[in-house]
């Protein structure tokens, strides 16, 4: 534990949560975290008067030392006392060392040991940027937190190219300590490593067991998804010291703040509170508001109701629609001005919801108010089930005209889960007619969940969503859950997006992508692991044989071979007398058929989205168990319709093989 300039003391933890309120003390003033820091890149925050942040609540600004090196320059803080005079400033400041700005200038500056070597944006001079640059301009600037300069690199930068930057970062730390002397200003150290945890556990360590007064988690918001971020944020934050700061560095939405204090982060930065506003966006209780709409023309109702910032006690937003619309920059300054009071007020509610012990029933409660757009005035797009959004491989998302997201497949035309949203479906479908919550009851045996058909995982996180519920309640069994998929890209898609799939916002899917696996932290018991590559090919190689099987292909008008005979007599083969229930969204007769002659017993499943019916299956085994004898089994009437189909069999069956066929289904122990 080395000492640090700042006095930092841990005032509370949350119960439930990694989230921590903390306080410390600048040259300029003491500092309550959870703290968000408006972006004053030049020394000024875009559009808004010092007073104004004050007035909001401000704590710290950021300023950025390459933009400040070349622009006043280092020579006219030294002559008028440093930033905080020369701004009107009396409260903190912390300086970004320069190393985004090398990242976002690939084509502009060559890296060496020494530093980088850029061309000034001003005059075409070229500077070598040093950490011992960096940090003589930042004790020139005179701010309270200095940063140390880093390489950043993409977040989904190749292992190679992440340890360089890792061991670079490492180095220059050392250079930056060095050069700070005996400079009263903190010193912060950023953790790098990409999306490796192995990286990222090697640069927390070694910067750790140096004499730096806090720690930033950077290379994030940089390429990566959110659930991505999320779960490195968090495995970050683990590994830094529990009594300094911690940063995490251009982060970023209301929502995404809130999820990274439940990850244990002290400290955060963003333009958008001033980006925003600047194109007529702004955040409020009512969720987030786009004042460039028309159906603000004629409002006369305040921004937000629950606001008391100067903004919402003057301005109606019809006004604010007006200045927008015109692009006159009082609207900016206006919605800026909100926008900021709203993070600072935020930032006021959760430390005081972690101080009085309630911060897990504030997060819930604020995790689904900040995700909305307005609530009261919600966007409508008849047509929006025909819009390609994003697209990545053989998949892109589909907005159906209800609004809510899903994956559709591009050469087959197939939607998953095209008329209820996914983990609707899927709780429905699959968790709650499976009675999963009464099989976790706590036992010594575990509970093998196969999800065939992982898509875009809803069924698993619907599985996984259920046990972590029943595992706040009391005791519960063990579970492995399985997942089979031969194409990941509808999950890479979805996770890209998760903005509009955020049942994804979990570290178990990103896991999966990346390793193949994961394992629960507070439920060790729950396992999740992906069998990689065709069904067929791949049922014999799952790690355990299945109680409970999701089967959620494609269907068989476009995948022939996910509906055959042969596919499902080797899954009950692998069933192997066990006890097994089997659910799926299908009710086409061919289905039903390959089912019963493979050897399964087959009932009616309850109605999904369109579908009047779907399927349940099971072994001879699972005959008379608690839940198979709430199944209506499919009789005479069944077997009535099957006779007068045209299609009466799976794909790939010869007249031969049909006529046995259908032997086995009408001497099929269920018609008896």
């Amino acid at each position: 534990m080395t000492p640090s300039r700042l006095n930092f003391r841990l005032d509370a933890t949350a119960p439930d949560s990694r989230a921590r309120a903390a306080t410390f003390r600048t040259l300029h003033n003491e500092i309550q975290t959870p703290l968000f820091m408006p972006v004053g890149t030049q020394a000024t925050v875009k559009a808004q008067l010092t007073r104004t942040l004050e007035e909001a609540g401000s704590q710290i600004l950021l300023a950025n030392t390459y933009h400040l090196l070349l622009r006043p320059g280092v020579e006219v803080f030294r002559r008028l006392g440093g930033i905080h005079r020369f701004m009107s400033w009396d409260r903190s400041v912390l300086t970004d060392s320069g190393g985004f700005q090398i990242f976002s200038l690939p084509h502009a500056r060559s890296m060496s040991e020494a530093g980088a070597v850029f061309q000034s944006y001003l005059d075409g001079k070229t500077i070598l940027l040093s950490p011992e640059l960096s940090i003589e301009t930042q004790i020139a600037i005179g701010s309270d937190i200095m940063m140390a300069l880093d390489q950043c690199i993409a977040s989904t930068a190749d292992e190679g190219t992440a340890r360089a930057a890792v061991e670079t970062t490492y180095r220059w730390a050392g250079r930056s300590l060095a050069a700070r002397g005996d400079s009263p200003q903190a010193l912060f150290a950023i953790v790098q490593g990409a999306l490796h945890k192995e990286l990222r556990r090697q640069s927390a360590l070694s910067l750790g067991e140096m004499a730096f007064d806090g720690f930033a988690i950077g290379g994030l918001a940089v390429g990566e998804s959110k659930s991505e971020r999320e779960d490195l944020c968090e495995f970050t934050a683990e590994l830094l010291p529990q009594d300094k700061p911690r940063y995490l560095m251009g982060v970023g939405t209301p929502f995404d703040i809130l999820e990274a204090v439940h990850r244990g982060v002290d400290m955060f930065d963003c333009i958008m509170p001033t980006q925003l506003a600047q194109r007529g966006a702004v955040f409020t209780s009512r969720g987030f508001l786009q004042m460039r709409r028309g159906v603000y023309k004629f409002s006369e109702e305040t921004l937000d109701p629950a606001c008391n910032c100067p903004t919402c006690a003057r301005y109606s937003r019809a006004y604010l629609h007006h200045l927008t619309k015109t692009s006159e920059t009082l609207g900016w300054q206006l919605l800026g001005k909100h926008n900021i009071h709203f993070y600072q007020q935020l930032m006021r509610d959760i430390r005081a919801s972690i101080l009085a012990g309630s911060f897990a029933a504030f997060y819930r409660e604020k995790r689904a108010i900040l995700q909305e757009s307005d609530r009261e005035n919600p966007v409508r797009c008849p047509k929006a089930a025909r819009v390609k959004l994003y697209s990545l491989g053989n998949y892109e998302v589909h907005i159906a005209r209800e609004g809510f997201a899903s994956i559709r497949q591009v050469t087959s035309g197939e939607i998953m889960h095209m008329r209820t949203p996914p983990m609707e479906e899927a709780r429905s479908l699959y968790v709650e007619q499976s009675q999963l919550a009464e099989r976790l009851a706590a036992t010594a045996e575990p509970l093998v969940v196969w999800d065939v058909g992982l898509g875009a995982a809803a069924n698993a996180m619907a599985t996984i969503e259920c046990y972590e519920a029943m595992g706040q309640i009391g005791p519960i069994r063990p579970m492995r859950l399985i997942s089979f998929e031969n194409d990941l890209n509808s999950l890479r898609l979805a996770l890209r997006h998760d903005d509009k799939f955020p049942y994804l916002r979990h570290g178990g899917p990103v896991n999966i992508l990346r390793e193949g696996k994961w394992k629960s932290k507070p439920y060790p018991g729950l396992t999740w692991t992906l069998v990689a590559g065709d069904f067929l090919e791949t049922l014999t190689q799952a790690p355990a044989p299945p109680d409970l099987i999701f089967y959620d292909m494609f269907s068989s008008k476009t995948h022939r071979e996910q509906w055959t005979l042969e596919l499902f007599r080797r899954l009950y083969a692998t069933c192997a007398g066990r006890a097994v229930e089997f659910f799926t969204y299908s009710h086409s007769t061919p289905a039903r058929g390959g089912l019963l002659a493979a050897g399964f017993f087959v009932a009616k499943g309850r109605p999904a989205g369109a579908k009047e019916e779907t399927t349940i299956a099971f072994t001879p085994a699972a005959l008379g168990s608690p839940t198979t004898q709430g199944y209506e089994l499919l009789g005479a009437e069944w077997i009535g319709r099957w006779n007068r189909s045209h299609v009466r069999f799976p794909a790939g069956l010869s007249a031969e093989e049909q006529v046995a066929f259908a032997e086995q289904i009408r001497q099929h122990p269920q018609f008896r």
